[in-house]
């Protein structure tokens, strides 16, 4: 699994028994297991959610799935 896929699943998965749809940043950062400071690492790459949040746009709430937010994290990340 090459570094993007393992940070995607990662943020999918710790966001899995969240409710969607999640209209605001806040609302997303408290749906974490650990708010701000859950925290994601493969490879050479460690980001918290609170340092993906800050790749995040007014523009793309509401989230409706958990997936879609890993997908404009690491899209936007570079990865």
């Amino acid at each position: 699994m090459s570094v993007k896929e393992e940070i995607h699943a990662q943020i999918a998965g710790a966001l899995k028994g969240a409710k969607f749809p999640i209209g605001t940043p806040e609302k997303l950062l408290s749906a974490f297991p650990d708010g701000a400071n859950t925290r994601c690492k493969a490879g050479n790459v460690d980001i918290t959610a609170g340092e993906a949040g800050k790749l995040l746009k007014a523009s793309d709430f509401p989230f409706k799935s958990a997936r879609q937010v890993a997908d404009v994290i690491v899209q936007r990340a570079g990865l």
